[in-house]
């Protein structure tokens, strides 16, 4: 579930632009306010989305993860809606998806116990950071606990299954059980904030791809066989409110 912030859903459309207004359905909170920064996460839907899974975090300007802002639900908890056909019909069930977000996975460093960087069941992320997937456009309010951190990243990576396109074709690697669940890799988009200039927002740019199957954490950064899935986010902004 998401938690309740001090931004009202009218204050924060009111600062942003009529056309990416127009597009914002939800407004998901995480974190509750406290000591520390607010920080917003506008995402515009381009035309190729399709309910792609999503997650933003920051870290340092080493590239050390210091904290998870969200993750989708299916991926935080270690369980898809429709993960279980067993009782004829789909119902929830857990499922592993290691290509789905590798590059998130990693940086967070924990390995389950079947060798995958992914939370489980047993061992979830918190609800202050999961959510259903936002079906459209939607804007995320979370906060950055304390103030000693002046410069960070904020990364966001994104995956839709079944995204094929002529390089990533189903029969790239036919052996391979999750790379046929998420075909063109999962893209990783990053901007450097600075709380000590007067910027206020910030555009999140690709800077590569994952894994195709989520082998390793590795960061590709040749994005020249990727097609439709550069155009699931038309835009991916940051703003820190002053």
């Amino acid at each position: 579930m998401f938690l309740s912030a001090v931004y009202t859903v009218d204050a924060q459309r009111n600062r942003l632009s009529r056309e990416a207004a127009s597009e914002v359905k939800d407004t998901l909170y995480t974190f509750p306010p406290g000591e520390g920064y607010t920080l917003e996460v506008l995402f515009t839907r381009g035309p190729s989305h399709n309910h792609p899974l999503m997650a933003v975090w920051i870290e340092d300007m080493n590239h050390n993860y210091i904290q998870t802002l969200y993750i989708a639900e299916s991926i935080g908890k270690g369980v898809f809606r429709y993960g279980d056909p067993s009782g004829g019909r789909w119902m929830p069930g857990p499922i592993r998806r290691p290509a789905a977000l590798p590059y998130w996975g990693h940086q967070r460093g924990i390995r389950a116990d079947d060798g995958y960087y992914l939370p489980t069941q047993e061992d979830p992320m918190p609800d202050a950071v999961t959510g259903p997937t936002p079906k459209a456009g939607f804007v995320l309010i979370s906060h950055i606990p304390g103030k000693d951190i002046r410069q960070f990243r904020v990364l966001f990576e994104i995956n839709q299954s079944w995204d094929w396109n002529e390089y990533w074709t189903n029969v790239k690697f036919p052996d391979d059980e999750h790379y046929m669940t998420s075909s063109q890799p999962a893209l990783v988009y990053a901007a450097v904030i600075d709380l000590d200039s007067e910027k206020e927002e910030y555009e999140l740019l690709p800077i590569g791809h994952s894994h195709w199957s989520g082998e390793n954490g590795n960061l590709y950064e040749d994005l020249g066989t990727i097609t439709t899935a550069l155009d699931i986010a038309e835009s991916i902004r940051v703003r820190i409110p002053r």
